[in-house]
């Protein structure tokens, strides 16, 4: 695992769905004590529609103005490297294929029972179990796209136009708790 050293001000976190990359961001970005920003919650308009690509981008590239953030979120085929050129440490969640599917499946069962909201009033309702459809299941989208995201991530942790950017990737459980002590430990903070 990468040593993150010096004041860490802006992260994207990024990984598959069901990955742990929310909840990763969330305790990062208090733990910084800045700004936790889901690129979904700018993504969804409300009945699951899809902002149009210019304004998506537009409101990326408002919020990755601001001084300080944690950013969760890929969405690299929507806005390119929008979030990656104003971060300072790219955080890639990335658990072995079982467990994420494992995660997404409780996930999605847990939130159709819930009726939890997510963005705008959307909310998953059974038909992310229907893995026949991969336009409705997020369990489907997760295993259809873990291998490919890997690929992307792995190229990009020796992609020359990142090398401003460091990298660190959470293999494990432990992996997330190690890291979040370390930065808890330095006393590292996002603004001041």
């Amino acid at each position: 695992m990468v040593e993150v050293a010096g004041s860490v001000r802006r992260v994207s976190v990024v990984g598959s769905s069901g990955s742990g990359k929310s909840t990763v961001a969330r305790r990062l970005a208090g733990i910084l004590g800045v700004p936790y920003i889901e690129l979904d919650a700018i993504h969804w308009r409300p009945g699951w529609v899809e902002e149009e690509p210019e304004v998506f981008a537009d409101r990326v590239r408002e919020v990755t103005r601001a001084d300080a953030w944690v950013i969760d979120g890929n969405y690299q085929s929507k806005v390119g490297t929008l979030v990656w050129e104003q971060a300072e440490l790219v955080v890639w969640v990335n658990p072995p294929r079982w467990r994420v599917m494992v995660q997404v499946t409780l996930r999605t069962l847990r939130r159709a029972a819930r009726r939890e909201e997510l963005w705008n009033g959307n909310r998953e309702g059974w038909g992310g179990l229907r893995l026949w459809r991969s336009s409705d299941s997020v369990i489907r989208w997760a295993w259809d796209s873990y291998a490919p995201q890997i690929e992307r991530y792995e190229a990009a942790l020796v992609d020359p136009r990142h090398a401003p950017l460091r990298f660190v990737r959470l293999r494990s459980r432990r992996d997330v708790e190690r890291f979040l002590e370390q930065l808890g430990r330095s006393g590292l903070r996002g603004c001041g």
